[in-house]
C-alpha cells in the first residue's frame, strides 16, 4: 500500500509516520500493494484526529477517529476499517468492477455480515427551487441537520448540511 501522510497544524514526526505506516499496514491483506491510502493527521485543542481515505474503484473507504493521544486514534481508525471491510465485503466489492484493489484473499473468503442494511422509512416532498442561504435558514427552521433543495441557480438538487462550528456545507452533484 502507498501512504500520502499530511498534517494540519501539525508536524508529522517520524515517530507518527512509522506508527500510521506499521498499523495501517496490517490492512495490506486485504489491498493490493499499489492501493492509495490517504492520512491526514491534526490537532484541534486536545483534540487528536486522523481521517482515513482509501479509493477504490467506485467506492471510498473511510475512517475518521478522534481521542486525547493521536496514537490511541490511530489504533481505532485501523480497527473501525477492518470491521467495514468485513462487514460490508459482498457490497463493496463488485466483482466485475472494483475487485483490482483488493488481494485474492480477502475477494474469495466469506465475512459474515452482521447486520444488512434496511431502509425502514420512505419520505416524499416538493423540491422547491431555493437558493442555498435559504435553505440553510429552512433547515434550521425544521431543526435538521440536513436539507434537500433545488438550487435556484444551478436548477440541481443540492444538499446544505451542519458542520462543526455553527458553519454550513453544501453538495453538488458533479456534472
Amino acid at each position: 500500500m502507498k501512504f500520502i501522510i499530511s498534517g494540519k497544524n501539525l508536524t508529522v514526526t517520524e515517530g507518527l509516520r512509522t506508527a500510521v505506516e506499521d498499523k495501517l499496514g496490517k490492512l495490506e491483506r486485504y489491498f493490493t500493494p499499489d492501493t492509495e491510502v490517504v492520512v491526514t493527521l491534526s490537532v484541534e485543542k486536545e483534540r487528536q484526529k486522523i481521517e482515513v481515505t482509501i479509493p477504490v474503484k467506485g467506492n471510498i473507504i473511510r475512517s475518521e477517529q478522534v481521542s486525547n493521544d493521536m496514537y490511541v486514534s490511530i489504533d481505532l481508525v485501523e480497527e473501525v476499517i477492518e470491521r467495514q471491510l468485513r462487514k460490508y465485503k459482498n457490497k463493496i466489492v463488485d466483482k466485475q468492477q472494483s475487485a483490482a484493489n483488493f488481494q485474492k484473499a480477502y475477494l474469495d473468503k466469506d465475512y459474515d455480515e452482521d447486520e444488512d442494511v434496511k431502509i425502514i422509512r420512505t419520505k416524499k416532498f416538493d423540491i422547491k427551487p431555493m437558493y442555498p442561504e435559504d435553505a440553510c435558514v429552512q433547515m434550521e427552521l425544521l431543526g435538521h441537520n440536513f436539507y434537500v433543495f433545488c438550487n435556484a441557480e444551478t436548477d440541481q438538487v443540492n444538499v446544505v448540511y451542519k458542520r462543526k462550528g455553527n458553519t454550513y456545507g453544501l453538495i453538488e452533484p458533479e456534472v
